[in-house]
């Protein structure tokens, strides 16, 4: 089933026309929202993201009562009491804004993570920086790399050999001298919503710009997003971070990110 423009239909309905913007130019954007116990977490926080990217991209006005409508009947259809997953997207055509919801499983999630570094650079900031948006084909195609590769995630840096982000998450170090750090979204990184979770509940998490190479050094990498919360990398290319052994920010941070 989905939800498209105020209303449950079939998972096989047609429901993109030619002249959406999301298809026809990637101009649109979408949160990606855990589903526990038949309730949408941190719906507040997703909603007021796609509020913004609509706002920024031109897309109309989207109406928060919707949105919240989208993720409620989604969530009771698809998963009832239930775990999952809602994408929930916003794009236009002549009509007007177009709001999409597609549940899925949650599918394999491990507690610990293994990553490579992606041979693809990072685009750096754009004109829509921290939006979550429909055309992102460097992490499509990072994505893929990680797949092809059998880990979790890929981890891309710009050009200037600077950390910026995961394929589907923001990264936390805990760096040699104990530094609790995340990339700017001036880098271009998405801003996540756990990522400014921790950051609204960790006093001690900085902002800094992260060679890459740090990553070699580093006592924890930990990746996060809204769907799986806190997850500890523990290796990089078959290479352990800290011995391969998850530290106690990763605990901390899934702590952090248990309650909304």
């Amino acid at each position: 089933m989905l939800w498209v423009d105020d209303r449950v239909v079939a998972a096989d309905a047609a429901v993109v026309r030619a002249d959406d913007s999301a298809y026809r130019e990637g101009r649109g954007c979408f949160s990606t929202v855990r589903i526990s116990g038949g309730r949408p977490r941190f719906a507040d926080r997703h909603i007021a993201r796609l509020q913004r990217g609509v706002r920024e991209l031109g897309l109309g006005r989207l109406d928060p009562v919707r949105a919240h409508a989208a993720l409620e009947a989604l969530a009771a259809a698809a998963f009832a009491d239930g775990e999952g997953i809602v994408r929930l997207q916003a794009s236009c055509d002549s009509s007007g804004l177009r709001l999409v919801g597609i549940p899925r499983p949650l599918g394999v999630d491990p507690a610990e993570w293994s990553a490579t570094r992606s041979t693809l650079l990072h685009p750096g900031p754009s004109s829509v920086a921290g939006l979550k948006v429909s055309n992102r084909l460097t992490l499509s195609l990072a994505a893929e790399q990680a797949r092809a590769a059998g880990v979790d995630e890929a981890i891309l840096a710009d050009a200037a050999g600077r950390l910026v982000e995961g394929t589907r998450s923001n990264l936390i170090l805990v760096l040699a001298d104990g530094t609790l750090a995340t990339p700017p979204i001036e880098s271009g990184a998405v801003a996540g919503i756990a990522r400014q979770v921790c950051l609204d509940r960790i006093g001690e998490l900085e902002q800094r710009m992260v060679p890459i190479g740090d990553l070699a050094g580093a006592r924890e990498l930990i990746a996060v997003n809204a769907v799986r919360g806190a997850r500890p990398v523990t290796s990089v290319d078959d290479t352990a971070i800290a011995g391969g052994v998850p530290g106690p920010w990763s605990r901390r941070l899934a702590d952090v990110l248990a309650s909304d």
